[in-house]
């Protein structure tokens, strides 16, 4: 690989260009509206809005990143008693985002350690992952529950999508950004709710709608990546 190679902006469309850098400014953008400024929660979004960007390249950066949003964002959630999500990211989203660095550098596509080579999941992994997810919702419900988690319901349908799109991205599966995107869904109600008693929670539902457009962007371009990797064609910039 080249030197510039290493550049993980290098692969960049116009049209990523101004998603991420959209993104961002309307991320920076919401907190002028809030009581309090919060540097953990603008920490956070950016982290989640970047690391999100490259992970829709394939680009194990964005592991890196999604590490650390992780781990600000289970802060943020244990502050408002949301520890659903504060369990979720810090011990299970960081670790498996962890063994992802691992098999995403190992599994490059054709050496290009910039994209990551795309799995076919064979029905007998959706059935071993659909028994784990049903195993891991039913006991993290058991144990929110005993830790007196705000909003139930929806802390552990938002455990039943964390897991399974962590899941299917360290299986590198295109998939990963569907079952991300329902979780964005799950995020965007939960972070209502905590707004709708503290304003300074607002930029988290702006936040989660932004992560929602990257994550449904990644779906459509791991689809394309996939359907180019499939034809053994060699790895080039994409079109701007």
């Amino acid at each position: 690989m080249k030197p510039h190679d290493y550049n993980p902006f290098r692969h960049f469309t116009k049209w990523e260009w101004g998603l991420w850098i959209g993104s961002l400014v309307l991320i920076a953008g919401g907190f002028l509206v809030c009581r309090r400024f919060d540097w953990m929660i603008l920490s956070a979004c950016l982290l989640g809005a970047t690391s999100l960007i490259f992970v829709a390249k394939g680009n194990v950066v964005g592991q890196f990143l999604a590490v650390a949003f992780g781990l600000l964002y289970g802060c943020i959630s244990m502050q408002y008693h949301y520890y659903g999500e504060m369990i979720t990211y810090v011990f299970m989203s960081v670790p498996i985002a962890i063994v992802s660095i691992v098999t995403w550098l190992r599994h490059p596509y054709q050496g290009d350690h910039t994209e990551v080579a795309i799995r076919h999941i064979k029905p007998l992994h959706w059935f071993i992952l659909l028994f784990l997810t049903a195993g891991v919702t039913a006991a993290f419900y058991f144990l929110l529950r005993w830790f007196g988690t705000a909003n139930l319901l929806f802390s552990t349908i938002s455990v039943t999508t964390s897991f399974s799109a962590a899941s299917l991205l360290l299986l590198r599966s295109p998939f990963y950004a569907i079952a991300y995107s329902l979780n964005d869904i799950v995020l965007i109600v939960l972070w209502i709710l905590a707004t709708v008693e503290d304003i300074s929670y607002l930029p988290m539902i702006l936040c989660f709608v932004i992560f929602l457009v990257n994550d449904l962007y990644g779906f459509f371009n791991w689809q394309r990546m996939h359907r180019r990797q499939t034809t053994s064609e060699k790895p080039e910039d994409p079109p701007t």
